[in-house]
């Protein structure tokens, strides 16, 4: 075996400092905690404010689309992955990439779960219940209120109907994914009184149960059981075709 030369051990010793500085600076640990290498199970979080078609400011933690949306074609592709748990805990965002983010995970053949944790506000409503099935913590909450625009608007009344096909488009999806009427995912939606300075309803917890938005209370636990269930289910019925053919 060639013996490394002293410049070559000192570059690789100097790569692994500053790999490990990245990694205090942005976590505080030089030991992050990954998924097992023989998992067959995807964790994908949804954080912060989910970005747009405008770049937000470097301050601002957010989940950008442009990384998610691959992801999502990855998982899909993926033999070795079976199945995908999906972490919310964000503000709401932009409608259409939040919307483009739900419709893709919606439209995943392999089983996914949801679990909001803190909070999954706005359009993270749509992206929680676009999984086969949902979760949320007792402590977490989601706000649904209508759309909103910022900066300039042209007080036309196409403003008017294009915010009005827009909110539809949510409602739709919301109402289809989820066992919440259209008529009660309304009523809260422009319930007032309930937010200060706004129209809309937070929900907690076990509230969101009870309207029917999502399936049930619980953690990560609870959400790592139900996908594993969705897994079995899903790999019993391939062997079953397969013996079939």
């Amino acid at each position: 075996m060639d013996t490394p030369l002293p410049n070559e051990n000192e570059g690789r010793q100097e790569g692994k400092n500053s790999t490990l500085i990245e990694k205090i600076q942005q976590l505080g640990t030089t030991n992050v905690p990954q998924l097992s290498k023989d998992s067959k199970i995807h964790c994908l979080t949804i954080i912060g404010q989910i970005e747009g078609h405008m770049q937000l400011p470097p301050q601002n933690k957010t989940t950008k689309y442009e990384h998610v949306i691959p992801q999502i074609v990855a998982i899909e592709q993926n033999p070795n992955i079976e199945g995908l748990l999906v972490i919310l805990n964000t503000v709401g965002g932009d409608v259409e990439a939040g919307l483009a983010i739900a419709e893709m995970l919606a439209s995943l053949s392999k089983p996914s779960v949801s679990i909001v944790l803190g909070g999954g506000h706005s359009i993270g409503v749509p992206i929680a219940v676009s999984c086969d099935y949902s979760f949320i913590a007792e402590t977490a909450t989601m706000t649904i209120h209508p759309i909103r625009l910022t900066g300039m608007v042209i007080g036309v009344p196409q403003t008017f109907e294009y915010l009005d096909k827009m909110q539809e488009r949510v409602i739709k999806f919301v109402t289809r994914h989820s066992n919440v009427t259209e008529d009660s995912f309304k009523d809260l939606m422009f319930a007032k009184g309930n937010l200060t300075r706004d129209i809309g309803t937070n929900v907690i917890g076990v509230e969101a149960v009870d309207v029917g938005m999502i399936d049930g209370v619980g953690g990560v636990g609870h959400a790592m059981r139900k996908l594993n269930e969705f897994m079995e289910e899903r790999s019993s019925n391939k062997g079953e075709e397969g013996l079939l053919q």
